[in-house]
């Protein structure tokens, strides 16, 4: 799932049409589409096409003010972290009227954050989002080892039942082929 990033028109409105559960072989099929026409970007993707194609931005990769750029349901977690880094900052501002600056200079960061937040919940979705967290590979490194090195059933299953609210990842990609 995507939303419009901070440096849109409207931030935070839904991008995916279809907001009804996938079929295993439509999430794969998405998956591929999106790796043809997107690039991983910080907190989310660039769908710029000249950018996905492998040239270079022309923008110097200000993603994060660009219309190009979409968050997912990945990168909530990265999001909220801002968030709050952005109100401590303003917070500790020296004076109301810089303060004020702040709050406005991240206001479409805001919208575009609250509008993933609405549409995670709405599909169901947002505690999965809150579970993931990308700043710890470990969570997701064993599905990729077990793809790539070999499985190790006996310690997966061991890992997986101890820790399943970390594992959620693993689970919806463990049908992927690497």
């Amino acid at each position: 799932m995507w939303v419009a990033g901070p440096g849109t028109a409207h931030p935070g409105a839904l991008l995916t049409s279809d907001t009804t559960p996938l079929t295993r072989e439509k999430a794969q099929a998405l998956a591929i589409d999106l790796s043809r026409r997107s690039a991983p970007a910080e907190g989310g993707f660039c769908t710029f096409q000249l950018v996905v194609d492998g040239g270079a931005c022309p923008w110097n990769l200000d993603c994060h003010n660009c219309d190009k750029f979409v968050l997912s349901g990945a990168d909530l977690l990265y999001w909220r972290r801002k968030r709050e880094q952005w109100r401590l900052l303003a917070e500790g501002a020296p004076d109301d009227a810089t303060a004020d600056y702040l709050h406005r200079y991240f206001e479409p960061t805001a919208h575009a954050i609250d509008g993933l937040e609405k549409a995670l919940a709405g599909l169901g979705l947002l505690d999965e989002a809150l579970a993931l967290d990308l700043r710890k590979p470990q969570d997701c490194f064993h599905c990729v080892r077990s793809h790539h090195l070999g499985p190790r059933p006996r310690r997966t299953a061991a890992v997986m039942a101890a820790r399943p609210e970390r594992h959620a990842v693993t689970r919806a990609l463990s049908h992927i082929r690497w």
